[in-house]
């Protein structure tokens, strides 16, 4: 009986030990909390909303289910920059000083990602780029505090000029006048080597009216010798494809429409020009791998639809973090999460991506797709893989001066 009581003391006083030195033990382990700051309003709603959805999924996937890293819950606060700079900065600077999130991932715009990009540096904590594309994010506007899972401009034009650099082809670029536009058009031209770009054409993100923009280009172009093309790079509720698809530009002035990957209603244009080439972040039917497999699969269960372009985005931040925190044991700290993330190579539905550690862009595979000759007009888009365009196969600048 003596025994068996100091096994019993014995035990207790070990626990009450256990529940002295680690008393965020036993389900009281804090929270792991990350602010989501996405256009769930404005001009970029559908993207942000397809984010957002791939975002929940991709924690759901990647914990199996339990919405926890190491005994820590996962809990994500959502807040709705609405493509606003100045609203995106002070959400995020609220996030950081008031609710006390261990991280945060966003924007959907480049212009409101600009903005919040000194306020990670000035509190110190991680902003997850997903899905801003400009450059300069992690370029010349980039700090140590930056990572992306998004592609970038870079990436971007890159794999898109391998559909169009050709001798003999001129090209004519549409695009909106913010950052997007201009470091994808920058971008686009440092990529080609044959072909060459011949006029430049920006317009309002809100253009809803082309004609005066067509005008230009068509005037600039329907003269010139050689293959001519017009890339479009735009973003947004109001694509350009169906309006240039009316000008039936390829049977007036020989002229060609380019473009990259989108999300799926803004494609549906695209069935207009069979034929066309272009790359793409993502398409639900080019990658054959376990997660996007599982996206597919429950995102039709669910959605009745297949996920989209900015679904697989969010769905890759997620991987991204809990791939982070797994390596961390669940540790916050900024300084780990720096460096366990500097250099990681973590899954996603495109494949492994890794966060290249001169400028915490993720490196990743692009898509090259043919619209399908037998597209139909109005119809979900359809696309045919040409080429997965690996990252190796991609030089992809450093433009923030480390190495």
């Amino acid at each position: 009986m003596q025994r068996r009581n100091w096994l019993v003391n014995s035990a207790m006083a070990a626990f009450a030990a256990s529940a002295f030195f680690t008393p965020l033990a036993f389900g009281q382990a804090k929270d792991l909390k990350i602010a989501h700051i996405y256009s769930r309003t404005g001009p970029l709603e559908a993207y942000g909303k397809q984010t957002q959805t791939g975002l929940m999924m991709g924690f759901e996937y990647a914990t199996g289910g339990t919405m926890m890293v190491n005994g820590r819950k996962i809990v994500v606060l959502e807040k709705d920059d609405q493509g606003k700079p100045d609203l995106g900065k002070a959400l995020l600077q609220a996030a950081y000083a008031d609710d006390k999130v261990d991280l945060a991932i966003g924007p959907t715009s480049s212009g409101v990602a600009l903005a919040m990009l000194p306020v990670a540096e000035e509190y110190k904590k991680i902003l997850l780029v997903e899905p801003a594309v400009a450059d300069s994010i992690t370029g010349e506007k980039w700090n140590r505090y930056i990572f992306r899972t998004g592609r970038s401009s870079s990436q971007d034009a890159i794999s898109n000029a391998v559909t169009v650099d050709q001798p003999g082809t001129v090209v004519a670029t549409l695009a909106q006048d913010y950052a997007f536009g201009r470091d994808g058009v920058r971008a686009f031209k440092e990529a080609l080597h044959k072909a060459q770009v011949v006029h430049e054409e920006y317009l309002p993100q809100t253009t809803t009216d082309f004609t005066a923009g067509f005008q230009r280009i068509v005037d600039d172009m329907k003269n010139r010798p050689g293959h001519k093309v017009i890339f479009v790079i735009w973003a947004g509720a109001n694509p350009p494809f169906a309006k240039l698809a009316d000008l039936d530009l390829k049977k007036r002035y020989g002229i060609d429409v380019a473009t990259g990957g989108n999300i799926l209603p803004a494609m549906v244009p695209y069935n207009n020009f069979p034929g066309m080439e272009g790359a793409s972040y993502y398409y639900f039917g080019f990658s054959k791998n376990q997660p996007n497999l599982w996206l597919v699969t429950n995102h039709y269960i669910r959605y009745k639809t297949p996920p989209d372009f900015f679904t697989a985005g969010g769905f890759s931040a997620a991987m991204a973090v809990v791939a982070a925190l797994k390596k961390t044991n669940g540790d916050t700290n900024t300084e780990k999460l720096i460096a366990t993330m500097e250099g990681m190579t973590f899954d996603t539905p495109k494949g492994l991506m890794t966060f290249r550690k001169q400028d915490h862009q993720a490196m990743q595979s692009m898509y090259h797709f043919r619209v399908s000759p037998g597209a139909r007009p109005g119809a979900m888009p359809d696309l045919s893989l040409v080429k997965e365009i690996k990252a190796s196969d991609m030089d992809v600048p450093i433009r923030n001066g480390r190495k």
